[in-house]
């Protein structure tokens, strides 16, 4: 099993305990994964106290690395993945109720929905990596995490809420995939504002895609800031 880390960080827990580093260009490194830990869940289905603080070890790098978009644009001290989703998980919580939607689960998918990149990275479509191969290394990422989990309940809630959310297929799927775009952009806003950027591209490649009324509601007011600013 291969994964492609597209950040330079060194992963504490994953170069030391599962991975084996081929190098085979300056800025991308391959790694074979080893077999996950024997890490039995509890009674109850949650984890043991060993894989979950193997699992956290992994998920640290959601808060080291950078969203590639910003770092491309050159913007200064730029948000982590981690940032990114923290703030979608408040969007989830704050929110009108939507008949047909569960909040709860909607806060947890956010939480969960980029949790594949600890191992794989942000990639972007100008990494020149199609659909279908960033799908299958995030695929293989997230089994390879739940199994340090320990492959209990708790692992399964997590695959199942980030496979719903890559298929947009719920109306909770839906509703987060609207918070993914409101909050990018909200986070485009506001480094336009404090480093002067022009951050339009992020604004054009999210215009007219919203599926759901809070979506449009919330991202028709960011653009109407940055049109009255």
């Amino acid at each position: 099993m291969r994964f492609t880390l597209l950040s330079r960080a060194p992963v504490p827990f994953l170069s030391t305990a599962l991975l084996k580093f081929k190098s085979v260009a300056p800025s991308t490194r391959v790694y074979r994964m080893a077999a996950a830990p024997s890490s039995a869940a509890v009674g109850d289905g949650a984890p043991s106290a060993s894989s979950a603080i193997d699992f956290l070890s992994i998920c640290h790098r959601l808060k080291t690395t950078k969203r590639t978009g910003w770092v491309r644009k050159d913007v200064e001290n730029p948000e982590s993945i981690a940032d990114h989703m923290y703030r979608m998980s408040l969007m989830a919580l704050i929110a009108s109720e939507v008949p047909g939607v569960d909040r709860n689960k909607c806060i947890k998918m956010a939480v969960v929905h980029d949790i594949a990149e600890a191992i794989v990275g942000d990639i972007t479509p100008l990494d020149g990596i199609s659909k279908i191969e960033k799908n299958q290394r995030e695929q293989e990422a997230l089994d390879h995490m739940c199994k340090v989990l320990g492959g209990g309940s708790t692992a399964k809630e997590i695959a199942e809420l980030w496979m719903e959310y890559e298929a947009n297929s719920s109306p909770e799927a839906k509703f987060v995939k609207d918070l993914d775009k409101v909050e990018m952009i909200l986070q485009a806003l506001e480094y336009e504002d404090e480093q002067g950027k022009d951050l339009d591209e992020f604004f054009r490649s999210t215009a007219g895609k919203f599926q759901t009324e809070t979506g449009k509601a919330w991202a028709s007011e960011i653009v109407s800031r940055r049109k009255n600013k």
